[in-house]
């Protein structure tokens, strides 16, 4: 009697042991590959985002690589980018307006729309194609909101301009062809919006 019993409880042992561990491997199957790469947005190469950027100026410049390569060394791998154009134009205060799309690997693809005000030593006017570099964006609204400069940081290679303008832990950084020193002697934001607006503020 004694000898059943003890077999009786190892057998239900065994049970509850193999159901536990069926429960465990359901939970791990539920949290893996997919819902993983939703829960950390897929980022981009630098490879892609050159070839994107000459696709986008015209022409394959060493200049452009260079300063993709220098935004990758800072900052690493986007999860999104902007390719557009923008006008803008200055006599001390200025303005600047542009427009684009915004490309996501998890979130699709959307148009988007930027305005802003800048001050400073700036004369003058100018239209530009524009790539923007988009880091930590948790969500293409995210993207709806004023960015401003971070540590007034502005860099020119090979006639490549590239600025880094910071809002709630997401970095955009601009990619201007053709701009100069004009970006370092100038600040302000940019707003993104989803509609096109006349209103910088």
């Amino acid at each position: 009697m004694r000898i059943s019993g003890i077999g009786k409880y190892l057998k239900a042992a065994a049970l509850r042991a193999f159901a536990a561990a069926i429960a465990v491997s359901v939970v791990f199957v539920a949290v893996s590959p997919a819902q993983a790469q939703q829960q950390q947005p897929e980022t981009f190469r630098v490879e892609e985002i050159i070839d994107q950027g000459h696709a986008l100026f015209g022409s394959i410049s060493r200049g452009l690589a260079l300063t993709v390569q220098e935004a990758f060394k800072r900052w690493g791998e986007p999860n999104g980018y902007i390719l557009g154009q923008e006008a803008s134009g200055a006599f001390i205060g200025g303005l600047r307006y542009g427009e684009g799309v915004l490309y996501t690997r998890n979130a699709g693809n959307q148009r988007v729309f930027w305005q802003g005000p800048t001050i400073g030593i700036d004369f003058g006017g100018d239209g530009a194609r524009t790539m923007m570099l988009v880091y930590h964006l948790p969500s293409t609204d995210a993207m709806y909101q004023r960015f401003g400069g971070m540590d007034g940081s502005a860099y020119l290679v090979g006639g490549f301009g590239m600025t880094a303008l910071t809002a709630n832990n997401i970095i955009v950084v601009p990619i201007r062809s053709g701009v100069g020193a004009r970006l370092g002697v100038n600040i302000g934001y940019l707003k993104f919006t989803p509609q096109p607006t006349w209103n910088p503020f």
